[in-house]
């Protein structure tokens, strides 16, 4: 099974971009639906987005759509997160999973997770 490490938090001032990784070692990257979830303090973690395996099958939260977009590149192993127009809610950490399974948003579905990285927007 894969291995899922993510990178690119950062400190961030609102209306500013970020880019997040999840690179994935092990095989059949592309035999994953893959999630990015996010959890603030205090508060349950939260779906962002959902990569199915056919190409633009893609479903957003309400609360990001328009402003993220989130991608694969399955030669490289990697999922991305492009984060613009950020603002001081979209404080968490941040992590990508993977689901053999399931193309949802239920966190509970998917079978392996990163480690997170945490992304702090100021206001």
């Amino acid at each position: 099974q894969v291995h899922l490490v993510e990178s690119g938090g950062g400190l961030v001032q609102a209306g500013d971009s970020l880019r997040l990784s999840c690179a994935a070692s092990g095989p059949g990257f592309s035999d994953y639906a893959m999630g990015w979830f996010r959890q603030a303090p205090g508060k349950e973690r939260e779906f962002v987005a959902v990569l199915g395996w056919i190409p633009g099958s893609i479903y957003y939260a309400d609360s990001v759509k328009g402003r993220f977009t989130a991608s694969r590149d399955n030669a490289k192993n990697t999922l991305y997160l492009q984060m613009n127009s950020l603002k001081p809610e979209d404080t968490a950490v941040y992590y990508c999973a993977a689901s053999m399974t399931s193309f949802t948003t239920y966190a509970r579905l998917y079978d392996i997770w990163g480690q997170g990285t945490q992304v702090t927007v100021s206001s």
